[in-house]
């Protein structure tokens, strides 16, 4: 048990981390502040470090991961281009990436509780990846 919850919990993380910045990747090059700019190239790095850790892990257990549901980034995808075509100011950013960390708060939180037997490796990251999640969340609103 512990193990099936430990790589199902590393696969949704490997999701997370690559919407995250598939998201930031979206955004970055229609944003006008330097200030706002540094704060998602930051994320970004801190996505992508995650992501090489997950990577080991996930190899570790002879599994290729996880990419985002197509649906999901699909929709984020539209989302993000009709709103920033309507008014692509860093407010209109900075509400998009607000909720999209909202939302990857929460998917990651419920995962975490859901895979509760996964190992404290998996559980660490995840609650990483979290918090990385929420600081953005909150750098954000200085932008809104």
């Amino acid at each position: 048990m512990v193990e099936k919850d430990t790589i199902r919990l590393l696969r949704e993380c490997d999701a997370g981390v690559k919407m995250g910045i598939s998201s930031i990747d979206d955004v970055i090059a229609s944003v006008s502040s330097e200030e706002l700019k540094t704060l998602l190239i930051n994320c970004r790095s801190e996505h992508a470090k995650l992501e090489c850790e997950l990577d080991e892990l996930l190899k570790d257990y002879h599994d290729e991961g996880k990419d985002p549901n197509l649906m999901a980034k699909g929709m984020s995808w539209v989302k993000t281009n009709v709103m920033l075509a309507m008014d692509g100011s860093d407010a209109t950013i900075a509400d998009l990436m607000t909720d999209g960390c909202d939302m990857g708060v929460k998917s990651l939180s419920k995962y975490l509780n859901q895979y509760a037997a996964a190992d404290e490796v998996s559980k660490d990251i995840a609650k990483r990846l979290i918090k990385i999640e929420a600081d953005l969340a909150v750098n954000m609103r200085g932008f809104l």
